[in-house]
């Protein structure tokens, strides 16, 4: 199966009094380049998610965030940091001797105190085990979109690959009939600075103009490098930087039938074949 590089999954799980949101965003890249933004209790967990992604991707920038967004909390079990509140009440007092004047701590900013009001934290070997199932399920969801995605980007290429058939095909009938061409333009060439005419320089020129615009073996090579093109994209192996290179050969292979071209036909079929090739290129730099 093809996959694009591109990719987006977004999956939120309600656990007992907070949700585990994740986002996997995924762009193309020549390697698999991780980036995350993790909740700050979930940070510990970088390295487990770090190998999960490894294991469903090969290729690709991906963005991975995780946040625990904490629930309505009308059902919570809340309890209060009494060392904490003896804490700010000694330090509350300390403050006033040198403030007199000063406002004193209320009760409202004594519980607006970060860690004075505690909720049941979840234990980390339960979190970790749910944070690797939700990852699970959001590489899945990425891998479906990506592979849809896939889809589209292997269709585009076998229609170009179908044009360049047609291109090629186009060109082999063209030989023969530039051979004839130039024979008769040789011919009346020097039959306008020689009275007579050797056979044997005339069978000469010919060769040597027949090595000259020889492309069947460049249009051999571009006939096998479509069949590969095709043999990749129905394997199930990562096939971008395959494919990218067949891409290099595709192109050196156009541009030296466009270098033996001595006409007109031959010329605008080796530009449009590089047009082909460009755009092949193009949309297989998201291919994994």
């Amino acid at each position: 199966m093809t996959f694009s590089m591109t990719g987006f999954a977004a999956i939120e799980k309600p656990l007992n009094n907070v949700s585990l949101l994740l986002e996997l965003r995924a762009v193309n890249s020549r390697y698999l380049d991780l980036h995350f933004k993790l909740d700050e209790s979930l940070r510990s967990f970088e390295p487990i998610i770090r190998e999960l992604i490894g294991q469903h991707l090969s290729r690709g920038k991906i963005e991975c965030k995780i946040n625990l967004i904490q629930r309505a909390q009308s059902n919570l079990s809340l309890q209060l940091d009494e060392q904490l509140m003896q804490k700010l009440a000694v330090i509350g007092a300390q403050a006033q001797q040198h403030f007199p004047l000063g406002q004193a701590l209320s009760i409202a900013d004594v519980l607006r105190w970060p860690g004075v009001v505690q909720t049941e934290v979840l234990g980390q070997e339960g979190l970790i085990e749910d944070v690797k199932n939700l990852l699970n399920q959001g590489l899945q969801d990425l891998n479906a979109s990506r592979a849809r995605e896939g889809e589209k980007l292997k269709l585009m290429v076998l229609e170009r690959l179908s044009q360049i058939e047609v291109l090629v095909d186009q060109v082999k009938p063209l030989l023969p009939e530039l051979s004839k061409d130039y024979q008769a333009k040789l011919k009346a060439k020097l039959q306008e600075s020689l009275m007579n005419i050797d056979p044997e320089r005339v069978a000469q020129e010919l060769v040597l103009f027949a090595q000259r615009i020889d492309v069947d073996e460049e249009l051999s090579r571009m006939t096998a490098h479509m069949s590969e093109v095709k043999r990749i994209l129905a394997s199930d192996i990562p096939a971008g930087k395959r494919l990218d290179f067949l891409m290099q050969e595709f192109n050196r292979e156009a541009n030296t039938l466009g270098s033996k071209s001595v006409s007109v036909k031959t010329t605008q079929v080796s530009m449009e074949l590089k047009v082909l090739i460009e755009q092949m290129r193009e949309q297989i730099q998201n291919i994994e």
